[in-house]
């Protein structure tokens, strides 16, 4: 009756998968094409959130052929624009695959060499003074709520695929629920994440993710995960649960909302008619 997408990365979370469960006509669960396409590539979303004045860091993009081509004056630009630390990253990937933090030159012609295997469009961010890592689950559609926030503190230096799936035991990355922040900080997130989840056109779900500087206390939206985690030790339902949604009911109202969503396309008037419940 409804789809479930549960594939992350390019080709499930990026509005292809979404497009075709559009055109067959089967109402799925989570953001469509065009909010899974912004909730993926971190280049496009960092115009939308500076369209709505949301804060984000400092960044510069770079196509992989200008890398390839003339390297040297594209990290003279990164320098002189961002300093050192940066993250280098792929704009269109998931998981923390494809990204270094980069502490000079030598780092950062590793960084972007890496991120340029895996996309065509390169991220350099600056770094967020002793970042930390705070995310919010969201839920819903015309009318999204916010869960309490989390914090994540990573087994490593950042957030990374090494300390997201690798480092296991009292070497794994740890879970504060909710996050120790102040009652103004909290409410600050919930609505920055609203606000972001509202900009990019998502429904469903998403968990919006934040950078705290520890040094300055600014705050800025990193990204929004239109297809978060969603094992029963996730931080997408672990949040829900704190905030008294438990994960049966987690499902259900995801269900729903994906159900209310099809219904509500149904009654816009179309050239084309995809076929009742894919037939």
């Amino acid at each position: 009756d409804v789809v479930l997408p549960v594939l992350h990365g390019p080709y499930g979370e990026d509005g292809t998968v979404q497009g075709l469960l559009e055109l067959a006509g089967i109402p799925y669960v989570g953001a469509g094409v065009i909010g899974s396409a912004l909730g993926l590539d971190k280049a496009v979303f960092k115009d939308v959130m500076l369209a709505h004045g949301l804060p984000i860091t400092d960044y510069l993009l770079v196509k992989r052929k200008e890398w390839e081509t003339v390297p040297e004056e594209v990290m003279d630009r990164a320098e002189a624009a961002l300093g050192y630390p940066v993250f280098t990253k792929p704009a269109n990937l998931g998981s923390s695959v494809g990204i270094r933090k980069c502490h000079d030159r030598e780092e950062l012609t590793r960084g972007l060499t890496e991120a340029a295997r895996y996309d065509r469009k390169l991220l350099v961010e600056a770094a967020v003074p002793a970042a930390r890592e705070i995310e919010v689950s969201v839920l819903g559609n015309d009318d999204p709520i916010a869960s309490v926030p989390g914090e994540i503190i990573p087994s490593r230096e950042f957030y990374s695929y090494e300390a997201k799936y690798i480092d296991h035991g009292d070497e794994a990355s740890g879970l504060l629920i909710p996050a120790p922040i102040s009652p103004e900080m909290t409410e600050r997130v919930r609505d920055l994440a609203v606000q972001a989840y509202k900009a990019i056109d998502c429904v469903g779900m998403a968990r919006a993710d934040f950078l705290l500087s520890g040094e300055t206390g600014e705050l800025y939206v990193s990204e929004l995960n239109t297809i978060p985690g969603f094992t029963t030790i996730s931080m997408y339902p672990k949040l829900w649960e704190a905030s008294g949604i438990p994960y049966p009911e987690l499902i259900e109202r995801l269900i729903d909302l994906a159900i209310e969503r099809y219904q509500d396309k149904g009654c816009s008037e179309t050239s084309y008619q995809p076929p009742a419940n894919g037939k």
